[in-house]
């Protein structure tokens, strides 16, 4: 089995003035192709940072980190970013649906935003939204959408591009608990049926758990539970 993120000795500092914060302290890990993986720990302690990096939004201090095999670091700013567009998806806490724009719209962006023309890009948009549920509701704008609703639309419009990973920072943070486990189903189906590679970020133990690999942040340093 092939790993699509590889992590290797990944150390995040900031610094404030006099103080350093030194967030990640030497993270070590691989995101195996096909699976899900749960990356757990409390608030403050490195989670989202480390998702950003993985993601290439953000870099790390000292460390590497490989996608599909390519080491990040030794790609320029544009083989970054093509990178980025073509193999890695996001799902946030919110959403950041754009208002004025259906849920079509919406999961259709990434390809308008490089110039597609809806015609191009309508057929699989229609056929995400059909996959997460929202065949109903694809002309229908972010707000007259429940939360739930929103969120599939995110998701949707994150396999737009069809990515390798998708990586997702509590993704049911923002949901009451009945919603946010509908998300979480749909991920599990997304991955049984499609062997899409997720990477979930969460403080809830419960969920990080039925994950098929698990690492615990504690103290700057990851700890595989699973």
């Amino acid at each position: 089995m092939s790993n699509v993120i590889v992590c290797k000795n990944i150390h995040k500092k900031y610094y404030d003035g006099s103080r350093v914060l030194h967030i990640l302290r030497g993270v070590d890990f691989e995101v195996p192709e096909g699976k899900i993986m749960a990356i757990s720990g409390p608030s403050g302690v490195g989670k989202s940072t480390l998702l950003h990096i993985i993601g290439t939004l953000d870099t790390p201090t000292e460390g590497q980190v490989f996608i599909g095999g390519k080491e990040i670091q030794k790609l320029s700013r544009l083989e970054i970013n093509q990178l980025r567009n073509k193999e890695v998806g996001f799902v946030f806490q919110f959403y950041h649906l754009l208002p004025e724009f259906t849920a079509l719209e919406n999961v259709m962006m990434p390809a308008l935003c490089k110039g597609k023309s809806k015609k191009e890009c309508t057929e699989h948009a229609e056929e995400l939204l059909y996959k997460v549920g929202l065949q109903e509701r694809m002309t229908h704008k972010p707000g007259e959408l429940s939360g739930g609703e929103q969120q599939r639309v995110a998701i949707a419009r994150a396999l737009f591009n069809s990515p390798r990973v998708v990586l997702t920072d509590e993704p049911t943070g923002n949901l009451d608990e009945e919603t946010g486990k509908g998300v979480i189903d749909l991920f599990w189906k997304l991955n049984e049926e499609n062997q899409i590679t997720i990477v979930i970020v969460t403080h809830d133990d419960s969920l990080a758990e039925k994950a098929h690999h698990w690492i615990h942040l504690h103290e700057g340093q990851a700890q595989l539970r699973k």
